[in-house]
């Protein structure tokens, strides 16, 4: 049986003109054409690519999360317990009709992720309290109507030191680095080496072994995006991908080691880390953020 020639939007055009697909045949396709992206993108990635509906519904579910979060950040202060965080968090969900996705996902034991000082990401809520000085991440996910929404901030608590305010302003400025390049016939890889390509250069490091994720109506998918990378490499971004982009950075090495309780990662030289993370949808010029907030 022969086999059927598809083609990506920057691959040379089947019909052997020399241009790019998207510079030829494709641009005759319309409504075809248009089939022909998301059946490409699910077939060869297993990539969903959104209907407006589900960027409605995520969109609508990013809002809760990022009210939650600043419910958290008001919350915040040297005396609370990462418990209590949790507690206020998976209240305020419910009583908006939402679940916590991270609880009782593959086992994990509460409604958040909260994530201080040397502890990179994944780490559980507890009767640990926060003192001054310390930095916290709170990863919050939303499931709401079927859809699922994900972001997380770095909190100050209290008054912080030099080393604190660094990486909490490189995590954060990564993030607004990475974003500039998510944009139409752009690649993944393109993100990770905006990512990397700053951090590296303020003297910190990005963490390799934690990675951005697809999202829609299942909390991970394809795409995976890494946060390091080579420019123009990997699976070409389309409109309609919809994915997180959560770099984690460490003021130190960049290695780390996973905790007994098979969840907690920390640096393993100790250094701080820091994380920033927003849910994006690839729009025709460019993304929006369907969680946003200024960086």
């Amino acid at each position: 049986m022969k086999e059927e020639l598809i083609a990506g939007r920057n691959d040379l055009c089947p019909c052997g003109s020399g241009l790019k697909y998207k510079r030829c045949c494709m641009m005759t396709q319309q409504t075809a054409h248009d089939l022909s992206v998301a059946e490409l993108y699910m077939r060869n990635y297993r990539i969903k690519l959104k209907t407006p509906k589900d960027i409605a519904g995520i969109r609508k579910a990013g809002k809760l999360v990022i009210d939650t979060l600043w419910l958290a950040k008001e919350f915040i202060r040297p005396g609370v317990t990462t418990n209590e965080i949790n507690r206020l968090v998976h209240d305020y969900t419910i009583k908006n009709g939402a679940r916590p996705a991270p609880l009782n996902y593959r086992g994990f034991p509460k409604s958040i992720c909260t994530s201080i000082n040397e502890v990179i990401c994944h780490g559980i809520p507890s009767d640990r309290v926060l003192v001054e000085g310390d930095i916290v991440n709170v990863d919050v996910t939303s499931i709401l109507d079927e859809y699922y929404a994900d972001a997380n901030m770095t909190f100050f608590v209290g008054e912080c030191g030099a080393d604190a305010h660094k990486i909490v302003n490189i995590a954060r400025e990564s993030l607004k680095r990475g974003l500039t390049a998510v944009k139409p016939d752009n690649t993944i890889g393109d993100i990770g080496h905006e990512i990397q390509r700053y951090a590296e250069g303020e003297g910190a490091s990005v963490v390799r072994e934690f990675i951005g994720h697809g999202i829609g109506k299942v909390f991970h998918e394809p795409p995976d995006i890494p946060h390091f990378g080579k420019p123009h490499t990997g699976i070409t971004m389309v409109p309609g991908m919809v994915f997180t982009v959560e770099p984690m950075v460490n003021l130190g090495k960049r290695f780390l080691r996973v905790l007994d309780d098979q969840w907690t990662a920390v640096t393993r030289d100790g250094s701080l880390s820091a994380q920033f993370e927003q849910t994006v949808v690839v729009t025709e010029n460019g993304y929006e953020s369907l969680t946003p907030y200024d960086l």
